[in-house]
């Protein structure tokens, strides 16, 4: 996890628009570095460091002796680097996965390299030879990137929005920034005067797709057929493969454990890696919730049952209220559920940070997209509906989970892994039938309860423990964090401020006063920014005006029995 930023074209004095990227040092504590590009003196790569991987080489922008006229600048882990170096022969210059990427364009050019990566990623590649530039993205946005650009050519690109809004050129006031689509890359020309011009956006991976480079991973051979023990073989084998690649680091690992099913999963398969592949210092889990939250107990039941070296962390409403607003700052979004469910873990994240060494931090991001986890879900019409849904969830999560799992791990110099989210797993899950994927019995994510059953990785009750929002979950029934929140905002926003929302936010405005408080935040960090949030992330076939599962029928009657 690293913070990445670059100019291309600037009007401005470089050494004064680099102070844009100082806004996102905490993605780097390590180290930083700004590098001119040579011959190009309006060009610029800023890079902040957490060092990973390679300690000694990691620096970038990378360059190697054998391309002097590539530059690489990005953030993310590619996990298959050694497999396909040692496939092709590759003459590495350093220890770094991301060298990877230089080798595979020199190759096969930027469409062959993208399509080969396997894991997470946001690049800026720079062909000064072929005069090109390079953006690209992984397939669910896990990695975050953000652009600038301009009629006349002027390109700033950084892996948060923070570190753009202030950048300054002389042909428009107010500089246009947006999200780079996960799953895309896009090709630049670049001038003699260091400007550019956009050549083509293309999409080059589909989540449903089995991914390119699967032809070369060490994956044991799955079993072909949809038969019920065929598929939960193969997932098991998926999952797994998605944790052991996922060790890759010279830093201490830890894990997230909310004592729901996709933590827990993530929590015992990782640690079960751990010993079999010797490491010598225990498994860090870390829980958050207040008193009486059923997150924390059902985290010290899986803990207890794992072996985990396990940390609570207890925090009050007061502290949760007091937080929203660098958790605002952080997110650059005012989603409401979003930021509800921030709090939680922008404040472990602290606690990680201050009091551990624990640096790569896993965590079950994903699966509730993947898996039809959500309560709702049992009020799909049919099983295609379901699938639908379940894509497009997979489709906009960087706009929601995955941008809150990032920002809140990256504000205090963590970095997340999300095995749920592994290309194949994911792809071989979304490959199954459409009956297969739906909630059972009343059940959600019956296939992959079912797939761990007899494992022996979880006790039974956590396997089959229903679900609960993180921002609920750590609060207890009688009290919920929403409900706080509520409690709290009515103080804050008047019946006034309501009624004249439409004139003040005519985009995206805010229905309810939690909405308008966030808003307000927002705005004030990010003055006219409201549209990088497309919509409010919201349940689906239901008549939904809170995002809160504790609000839906299914969870009232399954807290009463």
């Amino acid at each position: 996890m690293c913070g990445i930023w670059a100019l291309f074209g600037s009007d401005d004095c470089l050494s004064v628009q680099c102070l844009s990227a100082m806004k996102i040092a905490h993605r780097g504590p390590d180290a930083f570095r700004f590098e001119n590009v040579n011959g190009y003196t309006n060009c610029c790569f800023g890079f902040h460091r957490l060092a990973v991987v390679d300690p000694l080489f990691g620096m970038q922008p990378i360059r190697v002796k054998k391309y002097p006229y590539l530059w690489l600048c990005y953030n993310g882990e590619i996990y298959n680097h050694k497999a396909l170096q040692q496939r092709f022969e590759f003459e590495y210059q350093t220890n770094v996965d991301g060298e990877i990427i230089l080798h595979l364009y020199d190759k096969g050019g930027i469409e062959q390299t993208i399509c080969m990566l396997d894991g997470v990623f946001a690049f800026i590649l720079l062909d000064t030879a072929n005069k090109k530039v390079f953006l690209g993205r992984d397939t669910y946005g896990v990695r975050p990137l953000f652009k600038a650009m301009t009629e006349d050519g002027f390109l700033a690109v950084c892996s948060e929005a923070k570190g753009l809004v202030s950048l300054k050129h002389s042909t428009t006031p107010f500089l246009k920034v947006e999200p780079f689509l996960p799953g895309h890359y896009e090709v630049l020309d670049l001038k003699p005067n260091g400007k550019v011009a956009s050549v083509e956006m293309v999409k080059y991976h589909h989540c449903r797709d089995e991914p390119l480079h699967a032809l070369y991973d060490s994956v044991e051979k799955l079993f072909q057929g949809f038969e019920l023990e065929t598929v939960k073989s193969n997932l098991r084998i998926l999952f797994d493969s998605a944790v052991r690649k996922r060790l890759m680091t010279d830093r201490r690992i830890g894990c997230l454990l909310s004592g729901g099913l996709d933590s827990s999963l993530v929590a015992a398969s990782l640690l079960k890696q751990l010993k079999e592949a010797q490491v010598q210092y225990p498994l860090q889990t870390f829980a958050i919730g207040m008193e009486d939250s059923p997150d924390l107990l059902a985290a010290r039941k899986v803990a207890n049952y794992i072996g985990s070296e396990h940390h609570e962390v207890l925090f009050n409403s007061e502290e949760g209220i007091q937080a929203l607003d660098e958790v605002i700052f952080s997110l650059e979004t005012y989603d409401i559920t979003t930021v509800r469910a921030s709090v939680g873990m922008y404040l472990i994240s602290k606690y990680i940070r201050k009091n551990t060494d624990s640096v790569v931090i896993f965590s079950g991001e994903g699966s509730d997209e993947l898996t039809q986890g959500y309560i709702y879900f049992h009020k799909a019409p049919s099983p295609e509906k379901a699938e639908e849904e379940s894509e497009r969830l997979l489709k906009e999560l960087y706009l929601f989970d995955v941008l809150r799992a990032d920002r809140t791990t990256a504000a205090h110099g963590l970095e997340l892994r999300v095995p749920f989210l592994d290309h194949r797993f994911s792809s071989y899950y979304l490959s199954l039938p459409p009956e297969m994927r739906i909630p059972k019995n009343g059940i959600e994510k019956h296939l992959l309860r079912e797939t761990f059953e007899d494992s022996n990785l979880l006790p039974k009750e956590i396997l089959w423990r229903p679900k609960e929002a993180f921002s609920d979950g750590i609060t207890s029934v009688k009290n919920s964090w929403f409900k706080i929140l509520q409690d709290y905002v009515e103080h804050q926003v008047d019946d006034e401020m309501m009624a004249t929302a439409a004139q003040k936010f005519p985009f995206n405005t805010p229905k309810t006063k939690e909405g308008y408080y966030y808003r307000q935040i927002f705005e004030r960090h990010y003055p006219g920014r409201a549209d990088w949030l497309t919509h409010y992330w919201m349940p689906k076939w239901i008549n939904a005006t809170d995002p809160s599962a504790r609000t839906l029928t299914h969870y009232k009657s399954a807290a009463k029995a």
